[in-house]
């Protein structure tokens, strides 16, 4: 799908500034990639699930979270910055614009899915953190909501594929018709850890 080998692993602006945003279907690995970007590359991080997730699972309003979001860019506009989380309509759209990097997770369902039911049933024993806090994780609703994240996650893979493989018609390296800035890591893993050992590499030359 995209022709990843013949560009550096990330573009970076022409002062070697990174702005990236990290995009992926729910459990995908979005948050994680983006701690480990925010250390290699020393820049500040930011996750638009902390944002959007206020104590009792009450949603932040589009325009706050939107402005938040472009605070948080102002803010860091010297130092570059890593973003995961989608969230379009809330401020992702303008991540998107600003990105200098888009970097899109797309490993297989049966990689990840498992992984989200551990890390939701460690949540519900409170072996782990919530995602938020004041965000705890109830039996009902995480067996028998339609809002579950469970649930989510199974039902939005596709969607999310087809989303981003249209971002990709947009802005695809070596495919898309504008800036060519968004990156699809696939597979079981190897993908990432090899794409992450050419970030390390890229930071150790700067």
């Amino acid at each position: 799908m995209t022709q990843n080998h013949a560009f550096p692993p990330l573009i970076g602006d022409e002062e070697g500034r990174f702005r990236i945003r990290i995009v992926g279907n729910s459990g995908s690995g979005k948050t994680t990639l983006c701690k480990e970007l925010a250390s290699i590359l020393n820049i500040p991080a930011l996750s638009l699930d902390e944002l959007h997730w206020q104590p009792g699972w009450k949603e932040t309003p589009a325009d706050e979270l939107r402005e938040k979001v472009e605070d948080f860019i102002q803010q860091n506009a010297s130092r570059g910055w890593v973003i995961d989380g989608n969230y379009s309509k809330k401020g992702g759209l303008i991540v998107q614009e600003r990105a200098t990097d888009v970097i899109w997770l797309n490993p297989p369902l049966l990689l990840y899915f498992p992984r989200i039911i551990i890390r939701t049933l460690l949540r519900l024993m409170r072996l782990r953190p919530p995602c938020r806090p004041g965000c705890n994780e109830r039996f009902r609703e995480v067996f028998f909501s339609k809002d579950s994240i469970i649930w989510w996650c199974l039902t939005n893979h596709r969607s999310s594929f087809e989303r981003n493989s249209a971002l990709m018609e947009i802005w695809g390296l070596g495919v898309g018709s504008r800036a060519q800035k968004m990156r699809r890591l696939g597979g079981w893993g190897a993908e990432l850890r090899d794409w992450l050992k050419s970030v390390r590499e890229l930071a150790r030359n700067r």
